[in-house]
């Protein structure tokens, strides 16, 4: 069933969570803490937060009237992560909106009873947030990024655009769970596509540099770069590096490409956090998020930077310009 034919049925029935209390104190302001696993200054991510608001004003939230927000920045820091995580719970808001893996573990941690929407999470069930998909039956739901296979389809999408390629490093955060079954799909189809795929782990932005330079020693390297905390916060770090080593990469979102990447395959994240919108509105009106499933991303965008291509030194072919969604001269 695809996503929007889930959101749906939603409307039709829903549970009260938790258990009548937010229906008994509807004529006070709402309070919707905010966990962003990026930095502040960020314009993308502004620019995300502005779509979020836009949308719940759309279903009659407006901010200083009956909602208000409390934001926290973490970044890629652990330790802000967890900080930031206790400050929101502590603060007892009716909600909980946060992005990527390592700042929804660090909330699950302080509540397992504030209803949570997630965005930028991939893995839920495997990572232990709920119990299924379909039914997560905790106080947590949300919207994945990517499932498992998308792996191989970055690993495919790199042959195309770079045929001389060999070795491929994954850039993975390895503390996230998700980003090591991108690497494992990738390396089951790796085989006979001639390639032989490795992991490079990461922690911060000296890692980075110290990786992509080791690897870019030999010759016919190319790059996946999984979603993280770190890989968007150091993007600028990456691209660099990369270009300077000559690696050709595919990145999991558009933003990278835009920042001077070789080429992204991944969804629309302003309009996943449109529809993450839907059911913040639809918990702050008495939604259980244990019967809200979690959706699975349903459209893909391909988009290749041909300033940076020509700098690599890679000829695109047409048939793959083609197939692009948007290709950034």
């Amino acid at each position: 069933m695809r996503r929007r034919e889930f959101i749906g049925i939603l409307g039709t029935a829903t549970a009260a969570w938790p258990l009548g209390a937010l229906a008994q104190q509807r004529d006070r302001p709402r309070h919707i803490g905010v966990l962003m696993g990026f930095a502040e200054s960020d314009e993308v991510w502004q620019t995300y937060l502005q779509v979020f608001r836009e949308r719940l004003r759309d279903f009659g939230w407006t901010e200083g009237q009956n909602v208000n927000f409390e934001y926290r920045f973490a970044g890629e820091s652990a330790e802000r992560t967890r900080l930031a995580a206790t400050e929101l719970v502590g603060s007892k808001p009716d909600l909980l909106f946060v992005t990527t893996n390592p700042a929804l573990s660090a909330l699950l941690r302080e509540t397992r009873t504030i209803p949570i929407v997630f965005t930028w999470v991939s893995e839920s069930v495997g990572s232990g947030y709920v119990s299924s998909l379909a039914r997560p039956g905790g106080n947590v739901t949300g919207f994945h990024n990517f499932e498992p296979a998308i792996g191989g389809k970055w690993l495919g999408i790199l042959k195309q655009i770079a045929p001389q390629v060999r070795r491929v490093g994954v850039v993975h955060v390895p503390e996230i769970a998700a980003n090591v079954t991108f690497i494992r799909a990738a390396d089951a189809i790796s085989k006979p596509l001639g390639m032989s795929v490795t992991g490079l782990g990461v922690r911060d932005a000296a890692d980075i540099e110290r990786v992509l330079k080791d690897f870019g020693q030999e010759p016919d390297g190319g790059l996946i770069v999984t979603p993280s905390p770190l890989t968007a916060t150091k993007r600028d770090v990456l691209i660099d590096v990369a270009d300077r080593v000559k690696l050709p990469a595919v990145y999991p979102f558009r933003f990278y490409v835009d920042s001077g990447g070789l080429v992204s395959y991944g969804i629309d994240q302003l309009e996943t956090v449109r529809e993450a919108a839907s059911y913040v509105n639809r918990i702050l009106r008495g939604a259980n998020p244990a019967d809200l499933p979690v959706q699975l991303p349903t459209k893909f965008s391909l988009v290749v930077n041909l300033k940076t291509a020509k700098g690599l030194g890679l000829a695109v072919p047409e048939s793959f310009l083609l197939f692009a969604d948007e290709v950034i001269e």
